[in-house]
């Protein structure tokens, strides 16, 4: 008898006040340890990592209301399990953490909304981690094929936006421009040397005060140029806020690169940052949004533009195809990839965007075989891609010889796994990456059950504390 009581849990001390939080936990099937869990997992990809646990649930349910960014979490977990991007703090019984109705960044002025993110990613304001972690009811217009505003109605209000937050406004030209692109150019370099946690705030800076202020005062043929050089720097702000796992303000910076890109008719960065987009997506393990991304990727471009961009995209579009379990598809896409950039006979394009290459080509091949389940055959593109890499893409290097080391270990080489690490060693410490971070933890967990390897041993040794 005393086992049985045993086996039984605890009994409730205090009375369920939370009658809407309990209802929407046993819609979901999670037990308190798992709603847990996912609001956790749901903050890390916001860059604000939480901690809670099933005690923090029973005082959930018994009146304890989190801090507002942990509300956010808990809304953002629900709305992921239930498919139901419409609930609200008050669905779960709580009042609304200070953030507001929900934000749509798909509307609205865009130049506003890019010079308030980068104010807030400068200050590292929790504002803009408050105002949603990463969040698939931001995709929700995209999969459903909606454009942002046509340009022509964000003109508009131009007149009202020439003297906002008291500046004077600053009329640019072509020199502007030149700058703005010659500038973007050099963080990218940074970017990839060192990772995106390295000279981020300065890209904010320069972003938010240097280069917002000309969008608001542009108007005539200098204006399309002007914000797709603006869209570039906001693309590159998402990739190296993605890059040092704040994936919420990521998402941000995509999404004003494509307005900024919409500005400009620029189909070709449209594409380009809605492709990234699904990147982020992918990587973040939400398969259905990164397939619909990459296929509005491939809709923004209608089979035109520069061959090593349809290229890039379509290899996109291969990896979500493995992802989503249709495999035809998936090589299908892949060989249409590589016929693609055959045809792109000139060299790749000067605009650090639309630098894709061969070895851009094998990484793509090696996450589709990963998706596939083929890993030696992966390791083996892993690897290609991994040694044809110039110097200055050290991040880019680490990171896909990491996968590469993976692939080797999943196929069962083991020694291979541990050489390619210890020659990524040095680069590793070196790397400022949340993504080359999270790549690591992962393969020293997977290697474990060989840690007698004299191989592996010294491997684990040369990274530790990296």
């Amino acid at each position: 008898m005393k086992r049985c009581e045993a086996a039984m849990p605890p009994r409730r001390t205090h009375p369920v006040a939370n009658r809407a939080l309990a209802a929407l936990i046993e819609q979901a099937a999670w037990t308190h340890a798992a709603l847990a869990r996912h609001v956790n997992a749901a903050a890390a990809a916001s860059g604000d990592p939480l901690h809670y646990d099933r005690s923090a649930v029973g005082h959930w349910l018994t009146g304890t209301v989190p801090r507002p960014e942990g509300v956010v979490a808990v809304l953002e977990a629900f709305r992921r399990r239930l498919g139901r991007p419409d609930l609200a703090a008050a669905h779960l019984g709580w009042p609304d953490p200070g953030a507001g109705p929900p934000d749509d960044p798909w509307h609205g002025d865009p130049v506003a909304r890019l010079a308030t993110l980068g104010e807030d990613d400068l200050l590292n304001r929790r504002a803009v981690l408050t105002a949603g972690t990463f969040t698939l009811a931001a995709l929700s217009s995209l999969a459903a094929g909606t454009r942002v505003p046509a340009a022509a109605k964000v003109a508009a209000g131009v007149a009202a936006r020439i003297t906002s937050g008291g500046r004077a406004p600053a009329r640019a030209g072509a020199a502007d421009v030149t700058r703005i692109r010659a500038a973007t150019a050099g963080f990218a370099d940074l970017d990839d040397q060192y990772g995106g946690g390295h000279a981020r705030a300065a890209v904010a800076a320069y972003l938010a005060r240097e280069v917002t202020p000309l969008l608001h005062g542009t108007t005539g043929r200098r204006r399309p140029d002007l914000f797709g050089a603006a869209g570039e720097l906001s693309y590159l702000a998402a990739y190296m806020a993605m890059d040092a796992g704040a994936n919420a303000l990521a998402q941000r910076y995509y999404i004003s690169a494509v307005r900024l890109a919409d500005e400009a008719g620029d189909l070709v960065s449209r594409a380009t940052a809605l492709r990234s987009m699904a990147v982020q997506a992918a990587e973040l393990g939400h398969d259905e949004e990164a397939l619909a991304l990459a296929e509005a990727a491939a809709s923004a471009l209608g089979g035109h533009g520069p061959p090593r961009t349809q290229a890039w995209v379509t290899g996109m579009r291969a990896e979500a195809h493995a992802a989503a379990g249709t495999r035809h598809d998936a090589l299908s896409l892949l060989h249409r990839t590589e016929t693609q950039l055959e045809r792109a006979d000139s060299r790749p394009e000067p605009e650090w965007t639309g630098n894709y290459r061969r070895e851009s080509l094998e990484h793509q091949i090696g996450l589709t075989l990963t998706r596939l389940g083929d890993h030696a055959g992966a390791a083996r593109h892993f690897a290609a891609s991994m040694n044809a890499r110039r110097p200055v893409e050290r991040r880019t290097r680490t990171l896909i010889g990491l996968r590469a080391a993976h692939a080797f270990l999943r196929a069962g080489d083991v020694e291979r796994a541990a050489v390619t690490v210890l020659g990524l060693s040095e680069d590793v410490r070196l790397v400022a990456s949340a993504r080359v971070r999270g790549e690591l933890r992962a393969l020293r967990t997977a290697w474990q059950p060989y840690r007698k390897s004299a191989l592996v041993a010294e491997a684990d040794r040369a990274v530790r504390g990296a």
